[in-house]
């Protein structure tokens, strides 16, 4: 470990949006190649301490379902060893997090260390006087904690995309949509038409695609829940469905406990990435014709270059298996993208 003179300012920046200014960080380099799942966190903490509330605590925080999938899935996978055990490959898993509780700490706080012993990797060391004093740590600045993992997970996606991506689909969204991307190594083009794109990463058990599209900005009434959805339909009838005369569909009904179908609409909200404003919607999509669907979410701004709606929509089918570490890497996409003008869509 650095001295305190190499502690950063990067995770306080990260966490404004949040509210929380109680996360330090250290870093380091050069180590060896992290081990580990995405989305996976290995928790280090006495038996105790983790049958107590405060084990209970973070296993809820941690393993609290992603939302808008078709099945339950956690936020991380926890692993959980004791301070002895933590030798050895554990050493260089990707995400760490050690709980100390110990009467030599002065206050209940985070300090997050980058590449101790691999990298990409984080360790966070969670520190409190007492047990108490961490849960009341916990109920403030859990969310920040979720956040500063997702980070982590976040930026190896887009370390990996600066490093191998696509340079046909590439230009393709220069020319096609006026925007730069860098589109990670995987993804091959499956349709191309005007203001429109469609690419997928196909593997033998799990489909994870996504397609962009623009149209032109007419005020604040393109961008209205029914408008984007209605939007989505049109140009999602582009991807074909398994049989003849099947395409995507947007879910709109959903069948109630007692199998009756009840409105649904996808969750809307906006969100700022690296300063821009984007529209996020999440819900499910379907085939019609046939039998296909899964989770999707789309990110919808305006280019403010060329005064067009601009949308790329990501979808995951996975049958038979969790759809999550699909999901998060199409997620990541929108970190990936920039105008020439990067001024916050007017709404």
């Amino acid at each position: 470990m650095k001295t305190l003179a190499k502690i950063v300012t990067l995770v306080v920046v990260l966490l404004a949006a949040v509210g929380c200014r109680e996360i330090k960080t250290l870093s380091e380099s050069n180590k060896k190649p992290i081990q580990g799942a995405a989305y996976e966190v290995l928790v280090i903490c006495n038996n105790a301490e983790w049958e107590s509330e405060l084990g209970t605590k973070l296993r809820a925080l941690l393993e609290q379902p992603v939302e808008m999938l078709n099945q339950n899935e956690p936020m991380f996978n926890v692993l959980r060893i004791t301070a002895n055990d933590f030798r050895h490959l554990l050493v260089q898993h990707r995400n760490i997090l050690k709980v100390v509780i110990s009467d030599k700490a002065t206050e209940a706080q985070i300090v997050a260390q980058y590449d101790v012993d691999a990298a990409p990797q984080i360790v966070l060391t969670f520190q409190a006087p007492t047990q108490q004093a961490a849960l009341e740590y916990l109920s403030t600045n859990g969310e920040a904690l979720l956040k500063v993992l997702e980070i982590a997970e976040r930026n190896r996606t887009i370390s990996y995309a600066e490093k191998h991506n696509v340079k046909v689909l590439n230009d393709i969204m220069k020319s096609e949509f006026g925007v730069e991307a860098r589109i990670p190594k995987g993804y091959e083009l499956r349709s191309q038409s005007q203001d429109f794109l469609w690419a997928s990463y196909e593997f033998p058990v799990a489909s994870q695609g996504f397609f962009c599209y623009s149209y032109p900005y007419t005020g604040k009434g393109s961008l209205t829940a029914d408008y984007l959805v209605a939007m989505r339909n049109s140009f999602a009838r582009r991807i074909p469905g398994p049989s003849d005369g099947s395409y995507m569909i947007t879910v709109e009904q959903i069948p109630d406990a007692d199998g009756n179908f009840m409105p649904f609409r996808p969750l809307y909200r906006s969100v700022v990435v690296n300063g821009k404003e984007w529209i996020e919607m999440r819900g499910f999509w379907d085939v019609a014709n046939d039998y296909m669907g899964g989770p999707f979410v789309s990110y919808t701004t305006v280019n403010n270059a060329t005064n067009e709606v601009f949308t790329i929509d990501c979808y995951v089918h996975s049958p038979k298996y969790g759809k999550r570490n699909y999901m998060r890497p199409l997620e990541h996409l929108v970190y990936l993208i920039s105008f020439p003008q990067s001024v916050t869509a007017e709404q």
